[in-house]
């Protein structure tokens, strides 16, 4: 377990030196690559990772773009902007 919290904290670390993270969203990125690999110990990401890989259609990229909102792809909530949403998942959106 140690171990693992070891390579989590590597991770983490090497990505925030090269990727801005904003303090309040560190707990959430350390719990996320710490979660990522428990399952790769145990297995279950494998299944994970194949279902987030499917891309989206073209057609269901013009249906998440509307005249009100952004849908996320990640959660299929609309959104005004979707910056602040993906950091909040360790993503730029630049």
């Amino acid at each position: 377990h140690n171990e693992m919290l070891e390579r989590a904290a590597e991770i983490v670390s090497a990505y925030v030196s090269r990727n801005h993270v904003a303090p309040a969203e560190l707990p959430a990125l350390i719990q996320a690559v710490h979660t990522s690999l428990a399952g790769l110990t145990s297995g279950a990401a494998s299944a994970q990772a194949t279902a987030e890989a499917e891309k989206a259609t073209p057609a269901q990229v013009r249906k998440s773009i509307t005249p009100d909102a952004l849908i996320s792809f990640i959660d299929g909530k609309p959104y005004k902007t979707l910056k602040r949403h993906l950091t909040g998942h360790g993503l730029d959106p630049y």
